[in-house]
């Protein structure tokens, strides 16, 4: 939809908050539209441009790069791997990996396949100790699950969070001592147990001498991701360092499933051929009279109650479901299972779920990684992972803040 902008695309684009777009809305001042199937405000640029006239003064086309040079060699160590998506994304960036722990073993063997320079560190966290990378590394990663928590009084302890991966994860991080770690986890942490899940983990690594910045929630498709996914982005910085960290600014480009799978300016080609999942047959003649970008309210309304069950009833847009997607959109996020009910996502051409490299593609990650194991496992290890080029901004942003963090401790 390159001639639409968001929300938040217009509300950085002409300086006013989303709460007074929002009004002039309703004032008729700047109209919105609403995407079809996510039922997002949208803007037409058109609009945006005439409204503002002369006073004007952003150029809609000048694409920012949030690129940064490393002025030195900086070093990941990076848990709860997964297949490699933010770990192949930080060394896009420059940073190098000098170890990852992965309990999965295909995904380690993934890992292993296609960097057999990597220390692939395979199995439960809790039987490794750091200790002997105290102060030689410079950031520790980590996409740890979310966890509730066994609260014992107002303020939590590490202690307290015994038993749940992100003990292990501020465990590390006291042993390691990194200037700054960065925790990423899905958009339900902010509302998990009410909010107090975060709470807590701010509070443990409060505990163990880190400041965490501003919790952001970043969207993929602002940072060269075809795909409308979210991570949530925690950052800590060791208490004695006073710099900052600076997430990375918005593109104002947003990709598609085009861009994904054909020759263009995410790829030099169009996808490779691969192995992929399959519709039952009753399941494809469903999705057979669905349009892209159409969902199940597209059906004929006996087909609708039918495939629907008691969720035709149940109220709410389940808009995952019986979902073609459309060349001219983002995909919306990927599974780890493509042909599951509630969250489809079928070829816009083809009735059929997308191919391993399709999936590969809309996660960013380069053609040249391959994927280990039996199929469900690779599409598995696809869906979990944070797509590579959010990994690479994020990967930017991190080089930013060491360079100055280094920069003012080097003796003048």
């Amino acid at each position: 939809m390159e001639n639409y902008l968001t929300l938040s695309e217009t509300a950085q684009l002409v300086g006013k908050s989303k709460e007074t777009l929002r009004r002039w809305d309703k004032e008729g001042i700047l109209s919105a539209v609403r995407e079809p199937v996510s039922n997002y405000r949208m803007y037409k640029r058109s609009d945006v441009e005439t409204l503002m006239g002369s006073l004007f003064d952003i150029d809609f086309d000048k694409e920012i790069s949030n690129f940064v040079e490393p002025h030195h060699d900086y070093s990941v160590l990076e848990l709860f791997a997964g297949a490699g998506g933010l770990a192949v994304g930080l060394e896009k960036a420059g940073l190098k990996c000098i170890a990852l722990n992965e309990i999965d073993k295909w995904a380690c063997e993934t890992l292993r396949k296609n960097r057999p320079e990597w220390n692939v560190l395979e199995g439960d966290i809790k039987d490794y100790n750091f200790t002997n990378l105290l102060n030689k590394v410079d950031v520790v990663t980590g996409g740890f699950p979310c966890q509730a928590f066994s609260y014992a009084g107002k303020k939590l302890g590490l202690n307290d969070a015994r038993g749940t991966l992100f003990y292990e994860f501020a465990r590390v991080i006291q042993e390691v001592k990194p200037p700054i770690c960065i925790g990423e986890n899905v958009r339900g942490l902010l509302s998990h147990e009410k909010g107090n899940t975060l709470q807590g983990m701010i509070s443990i690594l409060d505990e163990i001498g880190y400041n965490v910045m501003p919790v952001q929630v970043l969207k993929a498709i602002n940072y060269k991701v075809p795909q409308k996914r979210e991570r949530l982005i925690l950052v800590g910085v060791q208490k004695d360092i006073n710099i900052d960290f600076k997430y990375p600014t918005p593109h104002k480009k947003i990709y598609n499933l085009q861009d994904a799978l054909k020759k263009g300016e995410l790829y030099d080609c169009d996808v490779p051929q691969s192995e992929g999942a399959k519709y039952p047959e009753y399941k494809k003649q469903v999705l057979e009279m669905i349009p892209p970008r159409g969902y199940w309210r597209d059906l004929p309304l006996s087909v609708q109650k039918k495939y629907m069950g008691g969720s035709f009833y149940l109220g709410g847009g389940k808009t995952g479901m019986a979902r073609r997607i459309g060349w001219d959109e983002p995909s919306l996020t990927l599974t780890c299972s493509p042909a599951q009910k509630q969250t489809e996502r079928c070829h816009p051409d083809e009735t059929r779920p997308f191919t391993i490299r399709e999936y590969a593609r809309i996660q960013t990650f380069p053609d040249s990684w391959e994927f280990i194991g039996p199929i469900a496992q690779q599409y598995k290890q696809i869906g979990n992972a944070v797509p590579v080029n959010l990994g690479q901004e994020i990967g930017y942003a991190i080089i930013k803040f060491l360079n100055t963090h280094y920069n003012l401790s080097i003796p003048k």
